[in-house]
């Protein structure tokens, strides 16, 4: 019988607002239990609703999984809820997971609980391991439980300011957010997009988002302040590390500097895009 992972038993959705925020002081490890994770706080929907994520409880969870079909039915109903708070397709978030974990079957997913392949990046504070990846011994951030995962992952993408043109998108353009998630720089592999969308029309995940549309939800992305600095180039800065540096993709730095190539000057003068603090 295929397992809820209790999501239904923990996810509770609340027609009214109620406080529910905590603070944890959380240690970096790469044991294998993790630690409690942050940025567990209420979110409220366009609709007025508000659901809260439960307490970590502070042990780390497994969930055998044995089947795409099996880690969609298990997945489906927080991939809804991410998509009711910040409008990212819940039919992305699902083939971005199957692909990232491979369905939940994939190494780092069973030490990490991580489905997103999210690494840790400069500001993480939770806990984290080591996996290799692109390069050997990569540090990847690690969640008690699958759905901070999934709620990591709508917050990495609605904090970065190289991903904000998708949410000018319809939350069901399932096609272009694909497409859209390569332009910005989540993948190296030229063929995200296409697996991407493959699963989607393979296992009809695009259901998904018409259900919270017909459900009445037609969440637009809450507003994000962006502000405009100078960057000023230093030895040993390339186009990538900038980029990464402030979570705009190359194209970007480029298309505001009128740069023809990739070449820099120490001392140069560079226009970036970064969220507003």
């Amino acid at each position: 019988m295929i397992k809820k992972i209790t999501i239904l038993a923990v996810l509770i959705v609340f027609t009214a607002c109620k406080s529910h925020k905590r603070t944890t002081n959380t240690t970096s490890s790469s044991s294998t239990t993790a630690h409690k994770s942050e940025k567990l706080e209420e979110i409220h929907t366009d609709n007025g609703d508000v659901y809260v994520l439960p307490e970590d409880s502070g042990e780390f969870v497994k969930f055998p999984i044995n089947s795409v079909e099996e880690y969609i039915a298990t997945f489906a109903e927080i991939a809804q809820f991410e998509m009711k708070a910040y409008g990212i397709p819940a039919s992305i978030t699902l083939a971005q997971g199957i692909l990232e974990s491979g369905a939940g079957r994939s190494t780092l997913v069973k030490k990490t609980n991580n489905h997103f392949g999210i690494k840790c990046h400069t500001g993480w504070k939770g806990d984290y391991d080591f996996h290799d990846d692109d390069e050997k011994g990569e540090c990847f951030r690690k969640y008690n439980h699958p759905m901070y995962s999934f709620r990591d992952h709508s917050e990495f993408l609605s904090s970065r300011a190289r991903y904000s043109f998708l949410f000018d998108l319809d939350n069901d353009d399932y096609r272009n957010w694909a497409k859209g998630l390569k332009q910005a720089g989540y993948a190296t592999d030229r063929k995200y997009p296409s697996k991407l969308i493959s699963f989607i029309e393979q296992y009809q995940l695009y259901k998904y988002d018409a259900y919270v549309r017909n459900a009445g939800y037609k969440v637009t992305r809450t507003a994000k302040e962006y502000e405009v600095k100078s960057h000023t180039v230093v030895k040993g800065d390339t186009l990538y590390s900038i980029s990464r540096r402030y979570f705009i993709s190359v194209d970007e730095i480029m298309k505001m500097n009128n740069l023809k190539n990739s070449n820099l000057a120490v001392g140069q003068k560079l226009v970036v895009k970064t969220l507003k603090k």
